[in-house]
């Protein structure tokens, strides 16, 4: 009798190994798949603007590539102020080709400042953080 509790006990681990090793592999197939499908390759994630003089605002160009097979989409783009505005290329970006992202910064106050800007696509399940800064004078 201790024999056959001993066998299922065994057994019951063994077969609980296995389920845990399939959903490892799932995750790492779909992590591959998503960064075959779309990726985006930034030319600079972060902008130092130097000098720029105070109630100009200054318009900071984000650049990237689409590296992957297939067409990437902007979802959103967010400042991380009410002083950052933001544009960006609303069509789908095909593999192969270039877009932007636009931040224009209010230079309403004086001193240094750094701002962020969110970006959320179709290609990676984190959104990109883009950094501007410089000093306004």
């Amino acid at each position: 009798m201790k024999i056959i509790r001993i066998s299922m006990i065994i057994l019951a681990l063994g077969l609980m190994s296995f389920s845990a090793i399939a959903p490892v592999k799932a995750l790492i197939s779909e992590a591959t798949q998503v960064a075959a499908e779309g990726t985006i390759v930034w030319k600079a994630e972060t902008i130092d603007v130097g000098q720029i003089p105070q109630g100009t605002p200054k318009a900071i160009v984000y650049e990237f590539k689409n590296t992957g097979k297939t067409a990437v989409v902007i979802t959103n783009v967010q400042g991380s102020c009410g002083c950052t505005a933001t544009d960006y290329t609303k069509e789908p970006i095909l593999a192969g080709k270039s877009a932007k992202v636009t931040a224009t910064y209010n230079a309403a106050n004086k001193g240094a400042f750094t701002k962020t800007v969110t970006v959320t696509t179709s290609a990676e399940k984190t959104p990109k953080i883009l950094t501007l800064k410089g000093t306004v004078i």
